[in-house]
């Protein structure tokens, strides 16, 4: 186990590594320090060709409760500060972005509240898996402001517009059922047994064929906001990228042996 600044720990189990989330005493809610070391740990494991599923937890018993409040007030008391805005260019928008166009797996693990800014940190992954005490809240309208962090983005195309709207508007509560059923999760377990369910899924993510799954999030990215002759186009694309790669001959070949392709994600 290795760290970024104390606040994020990096663990490494085969090719999958894991980024947690460590201010548990304040249930990981977002100071600029630990944004910062999130940030260079997500963009470390993007260049990493070790790295072949990204995850991220936390420490304690919440995943994220958003933005530290204290930060907020401590900014608002001095007339130097960045405003709202600049903050969100400087330290979650890159970290956000790199998320999304990491081409690798990324789950996030949540265990109790995922709040705020760490509601939309879950949501930018590709993958949830919950803890039965999970819960997701966009809190930001009790304290008069808007989402961010790509929420107002990734919840309506989890969730649909209408839900999506109910949760921003009120900043309601959704458990962890809930949340599957309405699709804003891929699975939930009990508390106890996410740490080693996250882990057996990621290892499974690690297994596939990482430029090939690297290949598909680059398509569906580019699917949110493309005609459908302008995504065929794009599919045929990566198609012949994806048709170069060793993966792609290893899989055939397996295939054709009857036997267990070995993909090595190149």
């Amino acid at each position: 186990m290795g760290d970024v600044s104390g606040t994020v720990l990096v663990e490494n189990e085969g090719g999958v590594r894991t980024l947690r989330l460590n201010r548990p005493d304040v249930l990981n809610a977002f100071n600029d320090e630990m944004l910062s070391a999130l940030g260079k740990a997500v963009k470390a494991a993007a260049k990493d060709d070790g790295v072949r599923c990204l995850v991220i937890a936390a420490a304690g018993r919440a995943f994220c409760s958003g933005q530290d409040l204290d930060s907020v007030k401590a900014r608002m008391n001095d007339p130097n500060a960045p405003e709202l805005g600049g903050h969100l260019r400087k330290l979650y928008n890159p970290m956000i972005l790199a998320l999304r166009t990491m081409e690798k797996p990324v789950v996030a693990s949540v265990n109790g509240v995922a709040a705020g800014a760490g509601c939309s940190l879950a949501l930018a992954c590709d993958l949830r898996v919950a803890g039965a005490s999970a819960s997701f809240i966009e809190v930001f309208i009790n304290v008069g402001l808007v989402p961010d962090c790509g929420s107002t983005f990734t919840l309506p195309r989890l969730v649909g517009m209408s839900r999506a709207m109910e949760m921003a508007f009120t900043g309601r509560k959704v458990g962890a059922e809930e949340a599957l059923a309405m699709g804003l999760v891929n699975r939930v377990v009990p508390d106890e047994e996410l740490p080693g369910e996250t882990m057996r899924f990621a290892q499974k993510l690690a297994s596939l064929p990482t430029r090939g799954i690297g290949l598909t999030k680059r398509a569906f990215n580019k699917a949110w906001s493309a005609e459908l002759d302008e995504q065929l186009e794009y599919e045929a694309f990566l198609q012949t990228t994806a048709g170069q790669t060793d993966d792609h001959i290893e899989g055939v070949t397996a295939f054709l042996e009857k036997r267990k392709p070995a993909f090595t994600g190149r």
